[in-house]
């Protein structure tokens, strides 16, 4: 890891080495679990407590029944893969020395509603997910195509995403 006086990005690059220090010395802290306490709150809607924060609320559209007060598990799930990517790549351009200036992640899932709606049975989930990702920076298109490659190899939302449904991401 490369060691960095400042923070680059507001990554804190002092936490993220120590952390990489504490798993070498010692590999089982490498192993996390992490969790969720969804609630039900009526209708169609839910919250999601994680940690101490707020929860977080869900709803469905009109055009599926629920009062459209939040996202939906389905709109969540993308913006998940979304946070985990934009983690992704601030701290991997961090650590490579790569000034971040803007960066944006568009996600679309497509969906078939049919088994959702009991029509049929089958694949309920998205057939496909497809990531764009915009970086603005003064780094050459190499050094940005690596980074995108590393963090493509070491995101956990998209790494499970991906033993489950094809996700495709591609740098524009």
């Amino acid at each position: 890891m490369t060691s960095l006086s400042t923070d680059l990005n507001g990554v804190d690059l002092a936490a993220v080495g120590s952390l990489v220090q504490a798993v070498e010395a010692d590999p089982a802290a490498a192993r996390t679990t992490w969790a969720a306490h969804v609630t039900w709150t009526g209708a169609f809607t839910s919250e999601a407590a994680v940690r101490s924060f707020a929860p977080v609320p869900s709803d469905e559209p009109p055009a599926l029944g629920g009062g459209d007060t939040a996202p939906n598990p389905v709109e969540q799930l993308l913006g998940a893969l979304g946070n985990c990517l934009a983690v992704g790549y601030a701290a991997n351009a961090s650590v490579a020395g790569i000034e971040l200036r803007d960066l944006r992640v568009d996600l679309r899932g497509d969906l078939d509603l049919h088994v959702f709606l009991g029509l049929t049975e089958g694949h309920a989930g998205f057939d496909s997910i497809r990531a764009t990702v915009t970086i603005d920076s003064p780094a050459s298109r190499a050094d940005l195509e690596a980074l995108h490659d590393r963090v493509l190899a070491s995101s956990p939302v998209g790494h499970t995403l991906r033993s489950a449904v094809p996700v495709e991401v591609a740098l524009a």
